[in-house]
């Protein structure tokens, strides 16, 4: 588990790996930084702490995970933590007592802190403006992001941007570049080939020189780049049609690349299991690829139900031409935004060459979708959520976890191969071995399956 050092005597909290050496009894150790700025310490101008978002423990209990989650969404943007309460089915003083209990800060405080570690990477990498940056990182006012930049971070945002590194402006020829940190390592050329075979024809592209793909904001066109930055972080060029909450851009691109997931435990728990831990010797620093929209993977798994790659791949184009809002001229073979739940539901499918069976479970889906905004949320246990979508007429359970994988649940695990580690056991008695970690046990499977991906 990450702890961060606050030293006492000069109030600044460090992250693991800062080279100050103060006295030990002058340390106090916090589990995340919100934690340390809400008893008074501020960032160290060394380590800068506020660059690298903090994880929650891997023993967590899953509804605080799942509240962190919806917080990291932008739930307490403009909601409150009563209504983030009712949405996970707890009284707002039972949330507080969990997070209080468990992180040492109450749910605003936690998404002040996010929202101001945002704007402070914006102040150091970028040249927008001061008040684009408050409402790019999720503040409703200007006035309300002065008072949170100087409650974490003891300075005026204009105070804060002249202090930056001349090295930290990430100068580009267009639309803005922003670090995605992570932890290392990340093992890219497999990552990037797990999102290649899925890639979605015309939305998403995957080459060698990196990721791209279209987005849609409020229905306005935007287009994403990703690629390597260096050993502790991936570069994002974003090209958007406005900068109002950037944060949640940011946030689902780093998604897509597991940027945040703190993976040691998961490789220390699977690094003696004969099957998975050469894999992850093979391959370290893997891991399980995200995806920018729920919908756009869920119709990516039914069409995986019913048909091989290559014909799931066909008819993913070809329902992305036909119901898919076109926009020109971005090259890469980008070519659409992808539909929404609403636009398949009415769609025509049996006329763009989706057998009937296919189109039936995917019209079930985009209709359920569309009428129920948290189907798809991640928000829930994921014993609810695969019941939940496997409820929908045709989804398989398989189907199921290949969607919750990619979602985020660590103990997803959709059926990658048959699967032995002894003679006659099947892949769900195998798997069982994996637990609570089977969607990185599955991930590594799968990318070890993939023709051509580097060790």
């Amino acid at each position: 588990m990450t702890t961060y050092s606050a030293v006492v005597t000069t109030g600044i909290y460090c992250r693991p790996g800062c080279g100050t050496k103060p006295r030990a009894e002058n340390v106090r150790t916090f589990a995340h930084p919100a934690v340390a700025e809400a008893h008074g310490f501020r960032a160290c101008l060394r380590c800068r702490p506020y660059r690298v978002a903090g994880p929650i423990a891997a023993d967590a209990p899953e509804l605080l995970c799942r509240a962190v989650q919806l917080i990291i969404a932008g739930a307490l943007d403009t909601g409150t933590e009563a209504a983030l309460g009712a949405r996970l089915a707890v009284s707002p003083r039972h949330l507080r007592r969990l997070f209080t209990q468990h992180l040492g800060v109450t749910p605003d405080q936690l998404a002040r802190s996010r929202r101001a570690h945002f704007a402070r990477r914006l102040l150091d990498d970028t040249d927008l403006p001061v008040a684009d940056v408050a409402f790019a990182s999720g503040f409703g006012s200007v006035r309300q992001f002065n008072r949170d930049m100087r409650l974490v971070f003891r300075a005026a945002p204009l105070e804060l941007r002249s202090r930056r590194r001349r090295a930290d402006r990430l100068v580009a020829d267009g639309g803005l570049v922003m670090r995605l940190p992570f932890a290392p390592p990340l093992h890219w050329p497999a990552l990037l080939a797990a999102l290649g075979e899925r890639a979605v024809p015309g939305v998403e592209s995957v080459r060698e020189d990196g990721y791209r793909r279209t987005i849609s904001l409020d229905g306005e066109a935007g287009l994403l780049e990703v690629r390597p930055g260096g050993a502790d972080h991936l570069l994002l060029r974003a090209h958007l049609p406005f900068w109002e909450g950037l944060i949640h851009v940011v946030e689902r691109a780093g998604r897509i690349f597991g940027v945040a997931a703190d993976i040691a435990p998961a490789q220390t728990a699977l690094a003696g299991d004969p099957l998975i831990g050469p894999l992850i010797a093979a391959r370290p620093g893997l891991r399980v690829p995200g995806a920018w929209g729920a919908f756009e993977i869920a119709v990516d798994a039914v069409l995986a139900q019913y048909a091989a790659r290559p014909r799931a791949r066909e008819q993913m184009a070809a329902l992305v031409g036909a119901a898919g809002q076109p926009v020109p001229g971005l090259g890469h073979g980008l070519t659409h935004l992808f539909p929404s739940a609403a636009t398949v539901a009415a769609a025509d499918l049996r006329s763009a060459g989706i057998p009937r069976d296919t189109a039936d479970t995917l019209g079930a889906l985009a209709r359920a979708a569309a009428q129920d905004e948290t189907l798809l949320d991640g928000a829930s246990p994921l014993a609810d959520f695969v019941r939940a979508v496997g409820s929908v007429p045709g989804v398989s359970e398989d189907t199921a976890h290949r969607i919750a994988l990619r979602l985020g649940y660590d103990d997803a695990f959709p059926a990658v191969a048959r699967i032995t580690r002894t003679p006659g056991e099947d892949s769900a008695g195998a798997a069982a071995a994996w637990r609570p970690w089977r969607a990185f046990a599955a991930t590594h499977l799968a990318v070890a399956q993939l023709p051509t991906v580097p060790a």
